[in-house]
């Protein structure tokens, strides 16, 4: 399809459900339907009709350059227009590129230790607040899932579910290892010791996403327990839900009540389940959840803190910022426009823009 056939397209559909939504002659499920789509439409359209607008501009200023008496003028319009024009196509194109359907959802966060022992779980729970800052900077509700604390007050395991608007499109490059370089408070001799840490985001999943049967799950009960192993309390409160085709395990124990970790634990199943179908259907990417958060091991890592220089370095771009205190204090904008940036390039590339 060429492609000013494949803009007018898109503006005739948008134009189309404007005018079947005013129609009120529609269920609410239709209704539903296409607000979605025309939501989805709509910044495309406006990205269509300012480039549009800008070409006729730039046909009319040419056209005037025929004329003496406007000549002058519009030579000086023209050059404003034309340097308008590529940003205007660039934002356009980008618009144009395939979605992916998680991305406007809501995510569910998973940080675990790795690699380094107790200051492995210290830098854990540094990062998991990291995260919470950057979500109430952008207006994110931050839901603590599970928190587990090691004895020196380190992190063994965070769950978190973070709630807004594009909430997986902006986190989403942040699943991987993450390595930490830095002197821990009880080293004595001053040496740098080099740790990691486990992030998994994934996809909030609605139930229609992933249809699980009863019959396929394994509910386990248990007494839930704090670090050093004390009772947090005598009832058998904690809950292990593991989905028996799949092998992917769920506990659950922050809550005091079974019901509430039951259903916590279902949350954080369903998310991990419709996130390996969702892998699955993406050939370019990892085939299911392990691979996105690798092993653990040092020598994997999409990113390396290093505290005695002050720098985060982020290893699939190439790109190292010296503001390490801002991004710790939350400041992750400049590596995820980064990595958006790099992503939305090897898009264009793809589909041949």
């Amino acid at each position: 399809m060429a492609f000013d056939d494949r803009l007018e397209r898109i503006v005739a559909r948008s134009e189309e459900i404007q005018a079947l939504m005013s129609s009120g002659e529609m269920g609410g499920e239709e209704f539903t339907r296409l607000s979605r789509e025309y939501a989805e439409l709509e910044p495309v359209v406006a990205s269509i009709q300012a480039w549009q607008a800008a070409e006729k501009q730039r046909e009319g200023a040419r056209a005037l350059l025929a004329d003496p008496e406007m000549k002058e003028l519009a030579q000086a319009e023209l050059e404003d227009i034309e340097a308008q024009i590529p940003e205007l196509e660039h934002n356009l194109r980008i618009a144009l590129l395939p979605k992916d359907a998680a991305d406007e959802r809501s995510a569910i966060l998973e940080i675990r230790p790795a690699a380094g022992g107790d200051e492995a779980g210290l830098f854990a729970a540094e990062l998991f607040d990291a995260y919470r800052r950057f979500s109430e900077q952008n207006g994110w509700r931050f839901e603590v899932m599970e928190y587990a604390e090691s004895e020196v007050a380190g992190l063994k395991e965070g769950m978190a579910t973070i709630s807004g608007r594009s909430v997986f499109a902006r986190l989403k490059y942040e699943s991987g290892v993450h390595r930490v370089q830095r002197v821990p408070a009880t080293e004595s001799q001053g040496r740098i010791h080099t740790s990691t840490v486990t992030v998994a985001v994934l996809p909030e999943a609605e139930e229609v996403d992933v249809t699980i049967n009863d019959d396929d799950l394994r509910i386990d009960v248990y007494r839930a327990s704090g670090a050093g192993g004390q009772h947090v309390n005598k009832t058998e409160s904690a809950v292990r839900i593991t989905h028996i085709p799949t092998g992917v395990v769920v506990a659950m124990q922050e809550e005091k009540s079974q019901h509430k970790n039951r259903a916590k634990a279902m949350k954080i199943l369903r998310a991990r389940l419709y996130e390996r179908q969702r892998l699955a259907a993406h050939e370019s990417r990892a085939a299911d959840r392990k691979s996105q958060v690798g092993t653990g091991d040092r020598s994997e890592r999409i990113r390396t803190y290093n505290f005695p220089q002050g720098r985060v370095t982020d290893h699939r771009i190439n790109l190292t910022l010296y503001k390490i205190e801002r991004i710790m204090a939350g400041d992750f904008d400049e590596i995820i426009d980064a990595l958006t940036r790099e992503e939305q390039t090897e898009l264009l590339a793809a589909e041949g823009f």
